[in-house]
């Protein structure tokens, strides 16, 4: 049985999911520091120079070569300006299930982006992997994350209680840990079926795997 996921590139209209390059480390860079991203992921910070080769040299790679999931950066099909990047993690390859994340870059919010990535993705995953179930994951007060999550058709299954540690800023500028709770999403190969404006309106994707 298939337990890593292939180098791929995804494509919509206006959006190319490829993996990562030396080429995105200064942007990558630029958008992990943003407070939005500081405030809702567990990533470093500040986040260096140096932590964004880590993850395109070493932890990006690495993550689909062990069967974890994969990780790609989101750029604009005419500028190939980094967008942002998309995730899947926490893979099961025996119940054919994984988990979605999805970050934004500050330039590109508003603009549906992350919607029609994660669709894109979905699509790949479900008509090409075969796979079952994809689970979206947001803190409580992550609004923008859960209009994804609505927008792409998921399903609100749930709340985890106090399952992650959000950062919140203070009047210092110091940034402080703060416990949330995350609610849980899902989204099957029936889901799509579903047909929201916005899978009409993101509904292109084709798929070129790289290996």
């Amino acid at each position: 049985m298939t337990t890593t996921f292939p180098d791929v590139s995804i494509s919509t209209e206006r959006l190319v999911l490829r993996p990562f390059e030396d080429a995105d480390i200064p942007a990558y860079t630029e958008m992990m520091n943003d407070d939005l991203v500081a405030a809702w992921t567990s990533a470093p910070l500040p986040y260096t120079s140096g932590d964004a080769y880590d993850w395109v040299r070493r932890i990006a790679p690495a993550q689909r070569t062990r069967g974890d999931g994969i990780a790609l950066a989101v750029t604009e099909f005419l500028t190939q300006r980094l967008v942002g990047t998309i995730r899947l993690r926490n893979t099961n390859w025996h119940t054919l299930a994984t988990e979605i994340s999805y970050v934004t870059a500050p330039w590109a919010r508003g603009e549906g982006y992350a919607t029609e990535s994660v669709l894109a993705v979905a699509k790949w995953l479900f008509r090409n992997q075969k796979f079952e179930r994809m689970e979206l994951r947001t803190p409580a007060d992550n609004t923008a994350s859960q209009q994804v999550a609505q927008k792409v058709g998921g399903i609100s299954e749930g709340v985890l209680r106090n399952a992650w540690i959000a950062r919140f800023q203070t009047d210092a500028g110091d940034w402080v840990d703060m416990r949330t709770d995350l609610i849980v999403w899902s989204l099957l190969p029936e889901d799509l079926e579903g047909g929201t404006d916005e899978m009409a309106q993101f509904g292109y994707a084709s798929f070129n795997e790289l290996n």
